[in-house]
């Protein structure tokens, strides 16, 4: 085999979806690592088999294969299910693409339906998050300046009345006209600034947040710290990647402390973690490396009835929440090309906080 070859073959391998590459008869010549764990099958199991075993029993699939090798349909696109190693039946959308002057007939792409639904999700919330954004801020700028206006009257008013008892309501009209002033600050900050990007290590970040978490938990949260020496610097906005990962592990020790514990035996644990993640699919781009940072809890769990809307402004599950924090988290996060996605159970949450470092 040509070095050329055996380098693209290689490069397959770190792919995080199933590759398969045929001859003229749709039969395997080889499988990258991914299709191996999808099918459950070593390389030498796969080779040689024909793909169509490899679906069931479907004929008119089984046909179609054999048209698409021969360049009948271009790309054949099809959705599909194959029997995983556990048993269980998986949903997955397969890619067939004929190819020319090369030592195969074609590359055969699954994808399992998790991963596309996954790509989905986080498309539809960068959509959904732009708009409520934007008619937030509009109606944020059109609440700022009556209530301006709003202190400055009580403020008069309090000077008028001098020392009288009546004070006490002009108080609680100013302080709150500031509550609601800075809150009305919070939604309007990110709009339209640009990044004041510098070079730093992505774990000054979880330190400093480690920092100032600990500070407020030491006496009721165990912390560990599990960071992956090798992740590269990175180039970003720090102060607010500061406040993005703040913002979730923040959320995170709120949740074990405010809330019950599914295990009672267990203490309230929260975990930062860093690793580094290859050929990642962010909303708007395929990076070949990326770094993760998990933020991991074993609380209660998010509510069935917010995950949905968990990033939404304004959505929270705690009495005293604003629901802007984990909405800003994952603002800032985009706004470097990144993304935050979380997994949720009783006893487990995991959110991670993923960065572009090189794109493909």
């Amino acid at each position: 085999m040509a070095s050329r070859d055996r380098a693209m073959i290689d490069s397959y391998d770190l792919l995080a979806t199933a590759v398969l590459l045929l001859d003229d008869k749709g039969e395997v010549v080889h499988a990258n690592n991914s299709a191996e764990e999808l099918f459950g099958l070593s390389r030498r199991q796969l080779k040689s088999l024909s793909v169509a075993v490899l679906f069931g029993p479907d004929p008119i699939l089984q046909g179609r294969f054999q048209e698409a090798l021969q360049g009948r349909f271009g790309i054949l696109r099809q959705d599909s299910t194959i029997r995983a190693p556990g048993g269980q039946s998986i949903s997955v959308g397969l890619a067939l693409v004929p190819l020319d002057h090369q030592p195969w007939a074609a590359l055969l792409e699954v994808r399992g339906f998790d991963q596309h639904d996954t790509l989905d999700r986080t498309l539809q919330l960068t959509r959904e998050l732009s708009v409520q954004r934007e008619s937030l801020r509009n109606l944020a700028h059109e609440v700022k300046n009556p209530l301006g206006g709003i202190r400055g009257a009580a403020q008069l008013l309090e000077s008028e009345l001098g020392d009288s008892s009546l004070q006490e309501y002009t108080g609680v009209i100013v302080a709150e006209a500031d509550r609601l002033g800075a809150l009305i600050d919070r939604l309007i900050a990110p709009q339209g600034e640009g990044l004041a990007t510098t070079q730093f290590n992505v774990h000054e970040v979880c330190e400093r947040v480690y920092t100032l978490v600990k500070a407020e938990y030491a006496n009721q949260i165990e912390f560990v710290r599990d960071y992956d020496a090798s992740v590269p610097d990175i180039e970003g906005d720090q102060p607010r990647l500061v406040q993005a990962f703040l913002n979730v592990v923040r959320n995170a020790a709120q949740a074990l402390t405010e809330q019950r514990n599914p295990d009672p035996e267990a203490p309230p644990c929260l975990t930062l973690r860093t690793r580094i993640g290859r050929q990642l699919t962010l909303a708007r781009q395929t990076v070949r490396l990326g770094v993760i940072v998990s933020v991991i809890d074993n609380g209660p769990g998010i509510a069935t009835e917010l995950r949905e809307k968990i990033f939404h402004p304004l959505v929270t599950g705690r009495a005293s929440g604003s629901g802007l924090g984990l909405s800003l988290a994952q603002e800032f996060v985009q706004q470097h090309g990144g993304v935050i996605e979380f997994d949720s159970r009783p006893g487990h949450t995991e959110f991670r906080l993923i960065l572009p470092l090189e794109q493909s």
